[in-house]
């Protein structure tokens, strides 16, 4: 189902090489490898869709914590199983690749608690918001996976432009560091608007309802129109970032899938805390820095091998450091200016009125 496969001719450009023997390796996943890998995290999106809108209800402190470390347990014995088939060069790529996204995920949460505190969503429903955006998440980044495979595979160029990319998104998000995303005034938002009679309230959890004779669709409808389009701006910045660690799209896909999978029970969690992350943006603008340094040099090792390449191990170590460091100098921060809050960073900046004041949380 998993394994290595050797010899010259492989179609990817830059490949993990046996040392002993000399050889380009390549991870070789099957049908049945991929059906089953599939099969179970679809089990897993049932289970958070189950939990999240059959039986919706306000998540506590400690199922949250439970959860969240579920996820985890189940994320890294993964993790533990391919190396232990692949070897651990490609094992390292899939735990440098989790953590990629699971860093980029808590910025994703901070944009959700925007979200839900901007359109003031009922705490019971939030499971059900959550959930739609992990799904929507899940589906979008497997497109955008499959074409950024065939794109590297097919132009080696596109190692640049990747690079290019994440580099200037870093530049955007420090520039920006000190402002949000103005979702409630977004074009997305104002053509739903514009096109469709949206309620007052929401009604019973529901996307659509019928008022004074009238069809309109509820608060909760626009939350989630505003929840996929914000998948997609997200998507398009983690599929190059985690493209910089690993070009094997196996290992892309799971570390997206296992790092999406804990993300309902991770909000709930960390709500409280993402206010104290001043150094967030900080740190991500970093990260994606790296990332985009990464690719252009492995862009320019492929036109000429003098240009050196930075392995997976000092990858995976810089980007937790980054993380570490970025997290103690935030608790820090917040204990000696309990004024100090965080915000998620606007890429392409935001209004005046959306950066100031102080922001609501998703509870109240």
């Amino acid at each position: 189902m998993l394994g290595i496969e050797r010899g010259p001719g492989m179609p990817q450009r830059r490949l993990a090489v046996d040392e002993q023997r000399n050889v380009e390796v390549r991870v070789e996943v099957t049908a049945v490898g991929w059906v089953l890998t599939i099969g179970v995290i679809v089990a897993l999106l049932t289970l958070d869709l189950v939990l999240g809108t059959v039986r919706p209800h306000a998540v506590g402190f400690k199922e949250a914590t439970a959860w969240s470390v579920f996820y985890i347990a189940v994320a890294v014995l993964f993790g533990l199983a391919f190396a232990a088939q692949v070897g651990w060069g490609y094992g390292a790529e899939y735990f440098a690749g989790y953590v990629v996204e699971k860093s980029l995920s808590v910025d994703n949460l901070f944009v959700f608690v925007i979200i839900m505190s901007a359109f003031s969503v009922p705490r019971e429903h939030q499971q059900r918001v959550l959930t739609f955006g992990i799904v929507v998440a899940l589906v979008l980044r497997a497109a955008f996976i499959a074409l950024g495979a065939a794109l590297l595979s097919l132009f080696s160029f596109m190692f640049l432009i990747f690079g290019l990319l994440l580099l200037w998104t870093a530049v955007q998000l420090y520039r920006h560091r000190d402002e949000d995303p103005d979702v409630e005034n977004n074009a997305l938002v104002r053509s739903v608007r514009r096109v469709l009679p949206v309620s007052d309230n929401y009604i019973g959890g529901r996307l659509t309802s019928r008022v004074e004779g009238r069809r309109v669709v509820t608060p909760l409808f626009v939350v989630l129109i505003v929840i996929g389009g914000t998948d997609i701006l997200f998507a398009l910045d983690s599929i190059p970032a985690v493209f910089g660690v690993t070009e094997e799209p196996y290992i892309v896909f799971v570390a997206n899938a296992f790092a999406l999978l804990g993300l309902r029970a991770l909000f709930f969690l960390v709500t409280g805390l993402l206010d104290r992350l001043v150094y967030l943006s900080r740190g991500l603008a970093l990260i994606l820095a790296f990332i985009g340094v990464k690719l252009v040099l492995a862009w320019g090792h492929d036109l000429d091998e003098v240009v050196p390449e930075i392995p997976t191990p000092l990858s995976l170590a810089v980007i937790g450091a980054v993380l570490a460091i970025t997290t103690v100098a935030s608790l820090v921060k917040s204990r000696r200016d309990p004024a100090a809050r965080a915000h998620a960073g606007a890429v392409l900046g935001a209004p005046h009125h959306a950066t100031g004041g102080e922001r609501r949380t998703s509870g109240d």
